[in-house]
């Protein structure tokens, strides 16, 4: 298997700090549906301002691509919506670890579905991962606490951000396909593109009447900081595996899962900091661990 270049290490970490600080923003809004649809019509509306400035024409999508990108879009937005629903319920320093357990499965896609390789060291990863995501869920580091974790298994907080995991790894792979053959600009445009027109169908609920604004009017500034940063992460990242394999990226991204922990307990005041970190630790050493193996 080909190594991972500076270049896309570099990109990836990029895209996970950004990953870390849109998370954050989701976690602070008021209405999480609504704020995520105002989030990615920002970066929408980026991408279309950039659009015109690019050398050459766009490049004329096969229907392979178009089928590509609005899988991965329609992956992304469960993705998105179940994440959500996890902040919405419980602590982010808890949901967005394990609503990154994305990497569990990825590097087995990647085995399976792209045929990369997969060895001793990088499935030694997995065990590392699937054991942080059992320690994060732990309030105290005793006997007695073993339990927890399938006991949280029935926490509607604990079953989206595991939902979401799951989903989001079937959007990497189709995510790989599509930057493999199509400039990752491009495809990243179909992709928010797809990704905002499935989140407005979803918001012509009668639910959701006078939502939109009244999100709007309420967090703003966090609306509008959102888009750019929300785009760095998602431009970055494709761009990073257009130069890696999707077993590589996926988990060195991860590292934003320290990050996530970080702003939750020092910034949100969440308890069990200890813990988490601790557990955080476990999920990112298994993820270099999958980068190295």
């Amino acid at each position: 298997m080909p190594s991972m270049s500076t270049a896309a290490f570099l990109l990836i970490l990029f895209s996970a700090f950004m990953h870390a600080i849109w998370n954050l923003l989701v976690k602070r809004s008021t209405d999480k549906t609504v704020f995520i649809w105002w989030m990615f019509l920002m970066a929408g509306g980026i991408l279309n301002i950039v659009l015109p400035f690019l050398p050459g024409p766009f490049p004329f999508p096969s229907p392979a691509v178009l089928l590509l990108g609005a899988g991965g879009a329609a992956c992304f937005v469960l993705y998105h919506l179940f994440n959500g629903r996890a902040y919405l319920l419980g602590d982010l320093s808890l949901t967005y670890p394990l609503a990154q357990t994305s990497m569990i499965y990825v590097p087995l896609w990647g085995v399976w579905i792209l045929g990369e390789n997969l060895s001793a060291v990088g499935a030694a990863g997995i065990l590392l991962i699937m054991s942080g995501a059992f320690a994060i869920q732990l309030q105290q580091f005793s006997f007695s606490e073993v339990l927890r974790p399938f006991r949280n298994l029935g926490h509607p907080a604990v079953q989206a951000a595991l939902i979401a995991g799951f989903i989001y790894s079937v959007g990497a792979v189709l995510d790989k396909f599509g930057v493999t053959v199509y400039p990752p600009f491009y495809f990243t445009y179909i992709l928010v593109m797809f990704m905002s027109l499935f989140m407005t169908l979803n918001l012509l609920r009668p639910r959701y009447r006078g939502r939109i604004l009244r999100e709007w009017r309420r967090n703003r500034s966090l609306v509008l900081l959102s888009g750019p940063v929300v785009t760095g992460s998602f431009l970055t990242f494709r761009l990073g595996l257009n130069l890696a394999p999707v077993s590589y990226a996926v988990p060195v991204r991860q590292v934003s899962i320290l990050l996530g922990v970080f702003i939750g307990v020092l910034f949100l005041r969440e308890t069990h900091g200890r813990i988490r970190f601790t557990a955080a630790a476990l999920i990112l050493v298994g993820a270099f661990l999958i980068r190295m193996g």
